[in-house]
């Protein structure tokens, strides 16, 4: 039992990052219609920079996270505004193999500066542990899914009861109707991409803090955000939310249990496990969870 307890809470800790990375996906693509790939990337970067405040300059693990945060918005907005604003009524695979070309180029930049060195950061709860009715439970976890649920519910707050969060949610919807009503599209699609790399960058941190740490191929963990906006749905942040915690919790229970019944499927099987279930979701409810189904009337 103590085992399971465990897995629960250490899936729903990488649930939140996930969570995270996913919302991050959908803000974009809810803005622009376009699926950022670059996005793991800039997770990278975010834990670049955030190690950068916290280790090399001492600043504590807080505030290197969001003065972290605030570079890579920076950065997200630069990024948006000099390659993808000129995409804007191509199609959408075109603007999409565009942000494949900035991961490549991003990859390569984070790659130089973190070198072959696992990168940490400077966070507060290192190998911490409580003990839970005899389960062992890395605070870690229990930091990553709170820091993750508060960011979402941040961002959320923003989108709907804010001025410009409601200009952004126009935006999404229809964005020849918000220039018609004196909306700045361009000045919102910066914006989503601000945000999606702020919460990126702290994806990032939140990835390498505990005892994990950071290396140019922990972008890869970023590519498990598909699974999760496919499952919950393209354009819903509250499905991401809710896929990310699915996902989590299934690769947690999957590292805990596959090796002791199913040891025939092999060695790492849980890595797999978030794109088994994004294919079952695929051929099952193409929408996801709470994605919103397209209506073509002929």
């Amino acid at each position: 039992m103590a085992d399971f307890f465990e897995s629960i809470v250490r899936g729903l800790g990488l649930g939140g990052v996930y969570a995270l990375l996913g919302v991050a996906f959908v803000i974009i693509y809810r803005a622009t219609g376009v699926i950022n790939f670059a996005q793991p990337a800039l997770m990278i970067l975010g834990a670049y920079v955030t190690s950068w405040f916290g280790i090399s300059n001492g600043l504590p693990f807080f505030l290197a996270v969001l003065l972290g945060m605030v570079v890579m918005a920076v950065v997200g907005m630069v990024v948006e505004r000099l390659a993808l604003r000129p995409m804007v009524g191509r199609p959408a695979f075109s603007a999409a193999t565009v942000t494949v070309g900035i991961f490549i180029v991003l990859l390569i930049v984070a790659g130089r500066l973190i070198g072959s060195e696992l990168l940490t950061v400077n966070d507060p709860w290192g190998l911490d542990t409580i003990d839970v009715g005899g389960a062992t439970i890395f605070t870690v976890d229990l930091a990553k899914l709170v820091i993750a649920l508060v960011a979402i519910g941040v961002v959320g707050l923003f989108l709907t009861r804010s001025r410009v969060g409601l200009a952004m949610r126009a935006t999404a919807i229809d964005q020849e109707t918000s220039l018609a009503q004196g909306i700045n599209v361009g000045r919102m699609f910066g914006l989503s991409w601000a945000i999606s790399a702020a919460l990126a960058s702290l994806a990032g941190a939140l990835i390498a803090s505990g005892a994990s740490g950071v290396e140019t191929t922990t972008a890869l963990v970023a590519l498990k955000a598909l699974p999760v906006i496919i499952l919950g749905g393209l354009d819903s942040i509250k499905g991401s939310v809710v896929a990310g915690l699915i996902i989590g919790i299934a690769e947690s229970l999957t590292r805990t249990y596959q090796p002791m019944y199913a040891p025939w499927l092999g060695a790492n099987f849980d890595i797999i496990v978030p794109y088994l279930i994004m294919i079952v979701v695929l051929m099952v409810r193409p929408y996801g969870l709470y994605g919103t189904k397209e209506v073509v009337r002929v």
